[in-house]
């Protein structure tokens, strides 16, 4: 005859479910901060994209002269992925020596550099140095929008 004892689990049987979740955890969670990245570069680079066709609108409307600022688009408010404002210089009025380079010291654009600081929310002049590799760059004048170590 069987005694009535207390349902429940064993320490065993909760043991053997907590290493499945913690295992399960293991696989899932950076697939997920990999995902979440790749969302928030993807958005950035919308953003830059639809940012460079107002400013190419803004020439065309005003005699071939680019904005100086975000603001004269009302761009200026504008936020990246992860909350920092979106960088923008116009070239034709900017001193020498400002525009961003490539790693043989070539500017990557000539008109305007226009780019978002990426997840640190740091950078350089140099897009190869370390604090740039992680931003979202508009470069070769539009040819190409994306992480900056892709360049």
């Amino acid at each position: 005859m069987r005694t009535r004892g207390h349902a429940g689990f064993s320490i065993v049987e909760l043991i053997i479910v907590l290493a499945i979740l913690m295992t399960v955890s293991a696989i899932a969670i950076p697939n997920l901060r990999t995902a979440m990245n790749s969302a928030r570069n993807a958005r950035s680079v919308a953003d830059i994209h639809s940012i460079s066709a107002m400013i190419y609108g803004y020439a065309a409307a005003n005699n071939a002269q680019f904005p100086n600022s975000l603001a004269d688009i009302e761009c200026d408010q504008m936020k990246d992925a992860w909350g920092n404002p979106y960088q923008y210089l116009n070239l034709t009025t900017a001193s020498a020596g400002l525009a961003r380079v490539d790693r043989f010291n070539v500017q990557i654009n000539v008109v305007f550099d226009l780019y978002s600081l990426g997840p640190d929310g740091l950078s350089s002049q140099k897009i190869t140095d370390a604090t740039s590799q992680d931003d979202i760059i508009w470069a070769s004048d539009g040819s190409y929008i994306g992480l900056a170590e892709l360049y």
